[in-house]
């Protein structure tokens, strides 16, 4: 990354945007000179007059947008996207957009903020707050490290950004403060913890029952997806699979799961926004912790690796798979014998996703099928009716986590829905979940029998909820251990062969 140098004890230039939580100058900048300044702002070829077209699914937003409007009328609502956050000192995170705003706009830039304004008449406007593009005869263009053209790339700006999300209005952020000045406490929902400054700005009123209100509402939105959104998820459902393909024709010469993360992630990047969640690559011991992400260790021919990953797509939705994959290409039968277990834990617990079963139903199938069978492989110290019972729950020493969660623009999607609407509520046609069982035998358990210490393994696919039941969006993934050891050898045939030690 390259810097402006500035001398030491030379002047700072005014931040013009706090909010972003960066700095528009470092302390390395040189000031520059007037004539600089009148050199680098004179001669630009202007900017074409042509408007943007408008975002893909631009219908499909607004239509969120109405359905949130009949929700709270005669209430300001104001959704911020965020801001980008500091790494280290000056270097910030890549951006990714808060996923409310992003569900209501399809708008990718940092710093803006939609608030939706009451009409007299009845529904909202909805007004979208941006950053301005001041084009290149503004010095900022190439002084303001944080948002200047020159350092980060042009912002799309306000009427290019009215035209693009088909909002009613589009203003600048400046605008912002003054126009929520006015606004009643007590007739507004913030969705908060995306921006401090707005936070801090529209104080929440008495315990903030209603921006929780707000947040449920929008999360129990999302619950149910719509044609472009599973389009969406499989397209990063495709991609994952690549992906997963991409670390098997590694594996012959991958040392360590630093190799199997920045394999995968690579393809995350390729053909998508971005990985969709810190990717699990755990071989061997590591794979009985359930969300290690250190992935430091060793990749060793006779171990397991447990690979939890999912791209994110450009439009953000991510997909969420796990498999577990014999380094040497072939499961050893103790392997085999634990996996096979998860595997049908997994295929029952498929039978259980339908309309009218509550969402925890799942869960609860899967977790009988592996009692049982735990009790069966002399793992488990008591009786499979004693594990399960309320009270008891030994079972989750092997086991410890739920096989669902719902999953979208978030991995863990609809996390502010209200537990009746959610982990209470009802599965209903158009809801998309994992379901994911998995056993861990932890090295230094005692109640394990030796020769099962140290496997791991989850088996993790997603699932949209239909009319009849369920239909597994990875289904092209394979599962059996079968195919997955043909699903090895298969790529390895395409080039490279198999593992060497």
């Amino acid at each position: 990354m390259t810097f402006l140098n500035k001398p030491a004890g030379a002047a700072k230039e005014k931040n013009p945007d706090v909010a972003s939580g960066g700095k528009a100058t470092g302390s390395h900048d040189t000031t520059p000179p007037p004539k600089l300044l009148e050199f680098m702002t004179s001669r630009w070829k202007p900017r074409s007059g042509k408007l943007p077209a408008k975002v893909r699914g631009h219908q499909r937003f607004a239509a969120r947008r109405a359905a949130l409007s009949a929700l709270f009328p005669g209430d300001t609502l104001v959704i911020p996207t965020g801001h980008e956050k500091v790494r280290a000192n000056d270097t910030s995170y890549r951006f990714r957009p808060g996923s409310d705003f992003y569900y209501l706009t399809g708008n990718m830039e940092p710093d803006c903020v939609l608030v939706m304004m009451p009409r007299s008449g009845g529904g909202h406007s909805s007004v979208l707050y941006v950053e301005p593009n001041p084009g290149k005869t503004d010095s900022t263009f190439f002084t303001d490290r944080v948002k200047g053209e020159l350092w980060v790339g042009p912002r799309l700006g306000v009427p290019e950004s009215k035209a693009r999300f088909a909002v009613d209005e589009a203003r600048g952020l400046a605008q912002l403060a003054g126009d929520m000045a006015g606004a009643a406490p007590g007739a507004t929902r913030l969705l908060r913890g995306l921006s401090a400054e707005i936070d801090g700005a529209l104080p929440a009123v008495g315990d903030g029952a209603r921006d929780k209100a707000f947040a449920a509402a929008l999360s129990e939105m999302r619950l149910i997806k719509d044609s472009l959104e599973l389009a969406a998820l499989e397209r990063a459902i495709d991609s994952t699979q690549r992906g997963f393909e991409d670390v098997i024709a590694a594996l012959p010469r991958a040392r360590s799961e630093r190799e199997v993360e920045g394999v995968f992630n690579l393809r995350a990047r390729v053909e998508g926004n971005d990985v969709g969640y810190n990717t699990i690559a755990a071989s061997g011991e590591h794979a009985c912790i359930l969300h290690w992400t250190h992935n430091d260790g060793e990749v060793t021919r006779g171990d397991l690796l447990l690979l939890d990953a999912g791209v994110e797509g450009t439009e953000l939705y991510t997909a969420d798979i796990t498999r577990t994959l014999p380094v040497s290409g072939k499961f050893s039968r103790e392997q085999r014998e634990i996996y096979d277990l998860v595997l049908e834990a997994q295929r029952q617990a498929f039978a259980a996703v339908k309309p009218g079963n509550d969402f925890m139903q799942p869960n609860r199938v899967a977790m009988d099928v592996l009692a049982h069978g735990l009790e069966r492989l002399g793992i488990l110290p008591m009786s499979a009716l004693e594990a399960l019972r309320d009270e008891h729950q030994f079972y989750k020493r092997y086991s410890l986590h739920n096989v669902s969660h719902m999953l979208g623009i978030d991995v863990h999607d609809c996390a502010q829905a209200r537990q009746e609407a959610y982990k209470f509520g009802q599965l209903r046609v158009g809801m998309v979940l994992t379901v994911e069982p998995g056993l861990y035998f932890q090295l230094d358990d005692l109640t394990v029998p030796a020769r099962y210490r140290g496997i791991g393994v989850r088996i993790e696919d997603d699932v949209v909820v239909t009319a009849k039941g369920c239909r597994v969006l990875s289904a092209g993934i394979p599962r059996e251990t079968a195919a997955v050891e043909a699903w090895m050898k298969k790529v390895w045939a395409r080039g490279g062969g198999k593992r060497k030690r």
